[in-house]
């Protein structure tokens, strides 16, 4: 493995300095990457699409990132981390392309479908890799810190810095010409990443065909040599469950209660703003008091308290927006509390940290479906209520398995 000496206060900062410009890059990629989260599938049904369309064309996306993450980790080990990144960089430009060439210009929902899904395969493979290339680089003792700044860098892109220069693009540009900026972006960050990044992360040096495949078998077979693994992707998929449910159903509760889904849309933002700002506070918290103290604690049990308060408090305050904002925001934060999770994961196993990060990445992609299905499949029966219950219980499950994660030393 080859190392370069970056800029040294990064590591003050609790960045590894010899991959400090690859955070740079992470957060212009994924802005450009997340420039239409806010606004595509509206303005897709404002061009004559339906719900049902939409719906197919997420969920096309939903598909190939949850592959892409989970084949993120293990594609780190057997061709390395540039290589995997460029290769997430080539299916990004090659969906966009084709999706904004032959699919959006005629509205062909059939040439939509599979180049978006081909595009998502991009972003895993680019960001999650990196992540990987954390865990190997960053001193131990500081791990929790160093993934903290990629959830830094990775949400602040894709939710809060994309949506802003959609704002100002949309209207010098328009719609269309937004979609194709993103591929600037994209190419920027990788070139900051994986050029000006001189660090590299190589694959084991003289591996046959054999044992680059051996390197995909072991993204499965890791969990059954390291059981905490799977317990770790299980409990990734229930952190952002609820996230990707929400939105399914709470803006028309919250409406019922005289929050109007814009001012909603506007707590939602704030959200994330307040969840980067933890991501980097969690992430040294884990460092000080224990990994596992701070998922179970902070993430399980507080994102369960807050998820029940976030139901309830419309109604016991008559939906006073500054109450239901607050708890909103506090649990945006505690959604960071699960951040050490990325340093505990791959400190199960002193070897074959890329197929245990990709089982992580698995469940980092699964809830895009998790969430959208509990609310569907349960909402008709047990109401919105019931859904809320089913959500908090199960940040209150991801407590209790945590506690089951034990490193190595730990079991001694």
């Amino acid at each position: 493995m080859t190392q370069v000496t970056g800029v040294k206060w990064t590591e003050k900062l609790g960045i590894p300095s010899s991959i400090a410009w690859g955070y740079l890059g992470i957060l212009i990629f994924m802005m450009g990457d997340g420039l239409e989260i806010g606004w595509l599938s509206p303005w897709l049904i404002d061009q004559g699409f339906t719900v049902q369309q939409t719906s197919l064309l997420f969920s096309a996306y939903g598909v190939t990132v949850a592959v892409s993450s989970w084949l993120s980790g293990v594609l780190v080990e057997a061709l390395g981390t540039k290589r995997t990144m460029w290769l997430g960089v080539l299916f990004y430009i090659l969906g966009t392309i084709g999706f904004l060439s032959f699919g959006l210009p005629n509205l062909n929902i059939w040439w939509m479908v599979p180049f978006y899904a081909l595009r998502g395969l991009g972003y895993p493979l680019f960001a999650y890799s990196f992540l990987v290339w954390i865990a190997y680089r960053a001193d131990q003792e500081r791990l929790g810190t160093a993934v903290g700044w990629f959830w830094f860098v990775f949400t602040g892109g894709l939710n809060v810095l994309g949506a802003y220069y959609s704002v100002v693009a949309i209207k010098l540009f328009g719609h269309y010409t937004t979609l194709w900026s993103s591929i600037f972006w994209v190419v920027l960050g990788a070139i900051i990443a994986l050029i000006i990044n001189k660090d590299k992360l190589e694959p084991n040096q003289g591996s046959s065909v054999k044992e680059k495949l051996y390197e995909l078998i072991k993204g499965v077979t890791i969990v059954k040599e390291e059981p905490k693994v799977l317990l770790g992707g299980i409990v990734r998929v229930i952190n952002t469950t609820a996230q990707f449910a929400f939105p399914v159903f709470l803006p028309t509760y919250l409406a019922g209660h005289g929050i109007p889904t814009s001012t909603w849309l506007a707590i939602w933002g704030t959200i994330f703003t307040s969840n980067i700002l933890f991501n980097l506070f969690f992430g040294y918290i884990g460092d000080k008091i224990g990994w596992r103290n701070t998922i179970m604690y902070f993430g399980g049990i507080g994102c369960g308290v807050t998820t029940l308060a976030i139901y309830y408090f419309p109604e016991w305050f008559n939906g006073n927006i500054w109450i239901v904002g607050l708890v909103a925001i506090l649990w945006g934060g505690l959604l960071a509390g699960y951040v050490p999770l990325s340093a505990l994961v791959p400190s199960l196993v002193k070897e074959d940290k890329g197929a245990a990060m990709s089982v992580l990445n698995l469940g980092a992609g699964l809830p895009v479906f998790v969430g959208p299905a509990i609310v569907g499949l349960l909402i008709g029966s047990i109401g919105n209520v019931g859904v809320i219950w089913v959500l908090a219980i199960l940040y209150f499950v991801s407590a209790i398995l945590t506690k089951f994660i034990t490193l190595p030393e730990e079991t001694k």
